[in-house]
């Protein structure tokens, strides 16, 4: 069939195995949920279609709509939002609700697509980098003020495009080493990390004192590092002192173990892994899960829906769920590599991020290895807004991907 030509149909298969999965574990939670959950799978493929029927240049044209739409619902919410399960980040229309997150996300990857493909666009000139950083920063910001930390940790996801476009590496080894001081604060006397931080830059000047040039610059940019190091370990204890109780605990969790907040913030955690060490290798069976179907578990229709697959379709359904999102993410990342146009190969990158940071912080949340902050699975957990914003960029680069392919130029 000649239409199919540059359909990519190893990344259509992939979206639609993950997706009819997803409905069936929604289903094994909660019946009438996993049937809203296919209702919200058949509109994502009318919408797809509609998408597909569209030109590819309609995305870039109207990139900088998308992109104040989006801005605008976030801030919309601090008037007209609805507050569920603590946080006031969706509308409530009727019997309908929707996460306006969900969807700036695809009004920021256009509008960075749509600038760095500008005839302009120099990474290495201060005013297309700090136009570029205000792009996600200012959404980022939106969100931060709602307040939704695991929607902001997904923004970080647009400076891998960033990376691919040129920006330094070096924004990313100092953003380690922010989190590192950080994390470690939590757990230690933060006397102990200034001591050892002075302790490594001695070293580091002894070995290295004929070799530096010891200018002002120089100076100041040792002094000044050193100062917001030690600023951020003595602030850390204070900033969590100023946490809401039930924030705190899910960040401590990591540190003292689920058991010891067992009846709060560690309920969710315990029972996850319970759920997903009893499926052992093969699993308990479909709709056979004692966690699964004792409910146990809450949000595990959502957040938590991987520990419903890892007990009833045990350790085998659950690599071979990794494996189709790693395939699936891994293919993007090689498509958006393989553009001919810099927009195209930009709202890839930013698409795959984003999967690729929901996907990393949805697993480790469930396994322990992050906090708990409502990040969904990608088309996986319940919810129209997820589902229907993932189905739309999923549309909206297989488009692009399409023309791309089709294209004589």
């Amino acid at each position: 069939m000649k239409w199919a030509e540059g359909l990519d149909k190893l990344g259509i298969f992939l979206y639609l195995a993950i997706s009819v999965f997803a409905v069936v574990n929604i289903y094994s939670v909660d019946k009438g949920l996993g049937e809203k959950q296919l209702i919200f799978f058949f509109i994502s493929l009318f919408v797809g279609f509609i998408i597909f029927m569209m030109r590819s240049k309609f995305f870039e044209n109207f990139a900088v709509v998308f992109f104040v739409l989006g801005i605008i619902s976030l801030l919309g919410l601090h008037v007209l939002g609805s507050e569920i399960k603590g946080q006031k980040n969706w509308y409530k229309i009727g019997g309908f609700t929707m996460q306006p997150v969900e969807f700036a996300k695809i009004g920021v990857s256009l509008m960075l697509a749509s600038y760095v493909s500008g005839p302009d666009f120099n990474l290495n000139n201060r005013k297309s980098l700090l136009t570029t950083l205000a792009i996600i920063g200012i959404p980022a910001i939106a969100v931060l003020s709602i307040p939704d930390v695991g929607s902001l940790l997904v923004f970080t996801a647009f400076v891998i495009a960033l990376y691919r476009e040129g920006l330094s590496g070096w924004l990313f080894g100092i953003g380690f080493i922010l989190a590192t001081v950080f994390l470690l604060s939590i757990a230690i006397n933060p006397i102990y990390i200034v001591l050892g931080l002075l302790a490594i830059y001695l070293i580091y000047i002894f070995f290295n004192f004929g070799r530096i040039i010891w200018t002002v610059p120089t100076i100041v940019t040792f002094l000044g590092t050193f100062l917001i190091l030690a600023g951020i370990s003595f602030g850390t204890p204070k900033i969590l002192e100023k946490l809401p109780a039930h924030q705190r605990e899910r960040i401590e969790v990591l540190y003292k173990g689920e058991k010891a907040f067992r009846d709060t913030s560690g309920y969710n955690l315990l029972y996850s892994k319970t759920a997903i060490g009893s499926g052992g290798f093969w699993g308990k069976g479909y709709k056979e899960g004692s966690v699964t179907q004792g409910k146990f578990v809450p949000e595990q229709e959502t957040d938590y829906i991987f520990c419903t697959v890892g007990e009833e379709w045990g350790f085998l359904g659950s690599t071979l769920l990794v494996i189709f999102y790693a395939v699936y993410i891994g293919r993007i990342y090689y498509l958006a590599e393989n553009q001919k146009t810099t927009f195209n190969r930009v709202f890839g990158y930013c698409f795959a991020g984003v999967l690729l940071m929901h996907f990393a912080i949805n697993l480790g949340m469930v396994m322990g290895l992050f906090p708990t902050v409502g990040i969904p699975l990608p088309y996986f957990s319940y919810g129209g807004s997820s589902f229907l914003a993932f189905s739309i960029m999923t549309a909206i680069f297989f488009k692009l991907n399409y023309t791309d392919k089709n294209s004589l130029v």
